[in-house]
């Protein structure tokens, strides 16, 4: 017991691990709720796009010395109005419309990186910095999270209405393509704070992995949204603490923990689960054998 109590508050005698715990936690939450929606409307491989496409915002708010969220916000935008201009005005289709601007975007930030002589590790914006966040990164997640989840709260009926049947919601008076920018907003700023912990190129599995693991475990979208917050917030916590006492990269345990969690899942989910679907294929065949 006096183990556990040692491995629990050893890490919280500095501050930049309570800072990195705070952080993590708020960025595991933020991007669960928005994982959800994501998941539903299939949208994983926009915000694959989103997620690497703020890079070059990021490194030319270095440059400008803007905050790095004013940057991704930008980039965010502009990736998801490149990718409508192209699908609108090509006969291209999302898929390859999102893989040529989201890579063409992504390579023009690596290519900044490599040119841009810099006192900070930009490589840290690709990989995460949560050890390194200071009292105004803090702030700006801080911030940036209770505005994402107050209108996500807020439009939460609409949202999932739009996730679920466009067509149903444009009939009852709302309006798609407004729900859409608003939800392609709220990506992009849930980008930017989790950037902090995890970096670009991981962000994106915090984006899709909780809601996907809690569409495995329930059909009803107010138990995805609790599960979903659930087994991220407790990935954020326990890749921390593991990243802590191993040594390892913190986002690199963050984004582990969540793809452990599906893998259970994907196993022994009580309805959707492959050890579920096997001993049910069993069974028929047992009494197909015993019917004949």
């Amino acid at each position: 017991m006096n183990d556990i109590a040692i491995w629990l508050l050893e890490p919280l005698q500095f501050g930049f691990m309570r800072r990195a715990l705070l952080v993590s936690v708020v960025a595991a939450l933020v991007c669960s709720v928005l994982s959800c929606w994501v998941t539903l409307i299939g949208w994983s491989l926009l915000g694959d796009a989103v997620s690497h496409a703020v890079l070059p915002g990021v490194v030319l708010a270095y440059v400008f010395a803007l905050p790095f969220s004013v940057g991704a916000f930008l980039f965010g935008g502009l990736a998801v109005a490149m990718i409508g201009a192209v699908r609108g005005t090509t006969k291209l289709k999302g898929d390859a419309a999102i893989g040529v601007v989201f890579t063409g975007l992504f390579a023009l930030g690596v290519v900044l990186v490599s040119r841009i002589p810099s006192q900070v590790d930009l490589n840290h914006i690709l990989f995460g910095n949560v050890l390194g966040v200071t009292d105004g990164d803090i702030a700006q997640v801080l911030v940036i999270s209770a505005i994402t989840l107050a209108v996500a709260m807020i439009k939460r009926r609409d949202l999932t209405l739009y996730a679920f049947d466009p067509t149903h919601a444009h009939a009852i008076g709302l309006r798609p393509r407004l729900i859409g920018a608003l939800l392609l907003t709220m990506l992009a700023l849930t980008v930017v704070v989790a950037l902090q912990a995890v970096g670009v190129i991981l962000v994106t599995a915090m984006l899709i992995t909780p809601g996907a693991t809690a569409f495995l475990l329930t059909r009803r979208f107010p138990q995805m949204l609790a599960v979903a917050a659930a087994l991220s917030v407790g990935s954020g916590l326990a890749g921390t603490y593991l990243s802590f006492h191993l040594d390892t990269s913190t986002g690199g345990m963050i984004v582990l923990c969540q793809a452990a969690l599906f893998l259970l899942t994907y196993l022994f989910a009580p309805g959707q689960g492959l050890l579920r679907e096997v001993l049910r294929r069993r069974a028929r065949r047992a009494e197909a054998a015993s019917a004949g």
